[in-house]
């Protein structure tokens, strides 16, 4: 299982054509979807079938192995994504408000609403193993704060990224925690291989990532410039010049981009 020191190299790219040559790093980080090699249809007992068709970068995992990449597949894991393969198997009962991105819901995290959809979940996990991931980014696990639409407590989040990072090992998987500085403590930071943090910069919250660094666990972290342009910030030379002399100084791996990851990015 992948487990990255302080100071990996990475690029993030789940939108668009992921082309060669690739970036001189050590891993990428690409959408599950879009890389699947060719149709699959999985079964999911107590919830259906789901096909899964051809990606849009369909073959990128071998490609991106036979370069020496480390190849991290993006999936959301705490939120119903109405353009998924799988969407129809979501009963309505735990999709909850929308979490600011188009056609995407906030779900019912709590432990007792569990079995009503992680199944479908987990599936997820398996379609990446199956296509050759060597780990996952799992996405939208953190609704404290952000109207859910459900009572989700702390301590319903930290349960959630743990059972995401418990599922995650059990398929062999490397898993990084994303976001969530809210539960950030001794054991999410024992149970993942990584962190993955979002504008904790701009947030001034960077510091509630640091655990992980002093685990011996890389922090992949990123600065978009959309956000910095409130600051008058409004190149990726700009925001690296604002941010990246902390970002090492607190052993990151630190890259800026235009905005939802794609092909650009400049590192720090």
């Amino acid at each position: 299982m992948w487990r990255p020191a302080p100071g990996t190299t990475w690029q993030w790219q789940i939108t668009d054509e992921v082309t060669a040559p690739f970036k001189n790093v050590t891993m990428y980080d690409i959408d599950l979807q879009d890389a699947v090699p060719s149709a699959r249809t999985r079964t999911i007992p107590g919830f259906g079938t789901v096909t899964w068709p051809k990606g849009d970068n369909a073959g990128i995992v071998d490609r991106l192995h036979a370069a020496g990449k480390i190849v991290i597949c993006y999936l959301d894991t705490g939120a119903y994504e109405a353009y998924r393969p799988d969407a129809r198997l979501f009963p309505r009962a735990v999709i909850g408000n929308n979490t600011g991105w188009e056609e995407e819901n906030w779900l019912d995290i709590r432990p007792s609403s569990w079995s009503a959809f992680a199944p479908i979940m987990w599936s997820r996990l398996d379609v990446a193993k199956e296509i050759g991931c060597d780990g996952v980014e799992p996405d939208q696990n953190n609704p404290l704060g952000n109207n859910p639409g459900f009572p989700i407590t702390a301590a319903h989040q930290k349960a959630w990224y743990l059972e995401v990072a418990r599922q995650a090992h059990e398929r062999g998987l490397s898993v990084g925690m994303k976001n969530g500085v809210e539960v950030i403590d001794d054991d999410t930071v024992a149970a993942f291989d990584w962190a993955l943090n979002e504008e904790c910069y701009y947030y001034e919250e960077c510091d509630t990532t640091t655990p992980f660094i002093e685990a011996g666990k890389a922090v992949f972290q990123t600065e978009y410039v959309d956000v910095w342009k409130s600051e008058g910030v409004n190149t990726p030379a700009k925001v690296a010049a604002r941010v990246c002399p902390s970002a090492r100084a607190d052993r990151f791996s630190t890259i800026v981009k235009n905005e939802v990851p794609d092909a650009l990015f400049l590192a720090c």
